[in-house]
């Protein structure tokens, strides 16, 4: 078991590239061909964690927040970041982070919130545009079965609530291998024709080195001629934010009283109450105003997030409820989230939750 062995795994559910442009997730510390003792799992990284993970006999902490986010221009002690940088360095502890990149997957921070309220019919608020891609090539008729369930294998054929959808339409291809080809049918200098398939699969954009990897494995063709177009379908489960709906509607203090009971809240920030029942809700793990917009347009009723400021909780309007329930707050399941997948996959593993209490923010009742 190494450390790239686990964080393969999770990135199987939230690829990296699904990241936003600003972040810094990935393995920020550590060799990744390193054997893996044990994983501690946290919100945060911070000193007295990696001296947790020490204590624990781990030596990889799964994140969600980066604990290096913007470039570090000295490493000298003098700051929490570069203290707990020098603290993981000294004990050989590895630190990953999956950040926006698990913000971005229905699974992922707001559906866990979604989860704890109860919701259903769940799917993502705000879809990310141009991450359905199709994939066309050419196949003698003979290797269809083979290359098609390669690619399937490797992803492809997947769309909306269906998977192993491709397309294939018989003809007739030819080529004349030249010199110095290694043909798999045909005689070098002989025009050659052959009964092919044209074959089309779908795959998600995350995936693509993988499913031409695939590709070029199983085709028996020393040249595989193949190409790729983007869709105008969405993928539903790639995207900002969580759309759900409560079974059945309830008044807006019952759902703000849900909000502080099921989230173990002290206090929660909202917009005056609109004197209609609740349903349809918005949700956002961490700082969410960006789809403030977004939730009204959808008809949400009650959008969940943190990290507004003053001005934006004007843009309810009177239509909808905006509940801010604290950054912290809206994100710590996703600790019992990554937990869970980790002791899933590997169950006779250490994978530890991590004890310490990383809020920077306190409450004065």
């Amino acid at each position: 078991m190494t450390i790239a062995t686990i964080i393969n795994f999770l990135e199987t559910g939230a690829h990296p590239s699904l990241q936003e442009s600003y972040d810094n997730a990935g393995l920020l510390l550590g060799d990744p061909g390193t054997g893996c003792q044990g994983v501690l799992v946290t919100l945060d990284v911070t000193e007295a964690v990696v001296d947790e993970a020490v204590r624990l006999g781990c030596n990889l902490i799964v994140a969600h927040h980066p604990l290096i986010f913007s470039g570090l221009k000295r490493i000298n002690g003098t700051d929490p970041v570069s203290r707990t940088v020098i603290r993981a360095i000294q004990n050989d502890v590895a630190v990953y982070a999956i950040h926006t990149n698990l913000d971005n997957v229905v699974g992922g921070v707001s559906g866990t919130m979604a989860a704890r309220l109860g919701l259903v019919n769940n799917r993502v608020l705000e879809p990310r545009p141009g991450q359905l891609r199709k994939l066309h090539t050419f196949v003698p008729m003979a290797h269809l079965g083979t290359v098609r369930d390669a690619l399937f294998a490797a992803g492809a054929g997947g769309i909306g609530n269906y998977d192993e959808a491709g397309f294939h339409v018989e003809g007739t291809g030819s080529f004349r291998p030249l010199p110095g080809a290694r043909p798999f049918v045909g005689e070098p200098g002989q025009r050659h024709y052959e009964s092919e398939a044209r074959l089309e699969v779908t795959y998600p954009a995350y995936l693509e080195a993988a499913v031409v990897a695939a590709l070029k494995k199983a085709h028996p063709y020393e040249e595989v001629a193949y190409g790729m177009v983007a869709l105008e379908n969405r993928m539903d489960s790639i995207g900002s934010g969580i759309l759900g709906e409560f079974p059945s509607a309830i008044r807006e203090t019952e759902a703000l009283a849900l909000l502080k009971e099921r989230f173990g809240l002290k206090a929660l920030r909202h917009t005056p109450l609109t004197g209609r029942p609740v349903r349809k809700v918005a949700l956002c793990g961490g700082a969410g105003s960006f789809l403030i917009s977004k939730a009204l347009a959808a008809g949400a009723d009650l959008y969940v997030t943190a990290d507004v400021k003053y001005h934006e909780f004007f843009a309810a309007d009177g239509r909808m409820v905006i509940a801010d329930i604290g950054h912290y707050e809206s994100e710590q399941f996703t600790v019992d989230l990554l937990f869970g997948r980790l002791r899933e996959k590997f169950p006779n593993f250490a994978v530890l939750k991590s004890g310490e209490e990383t809020n920077p923010v306190q409450y004065f009742i």
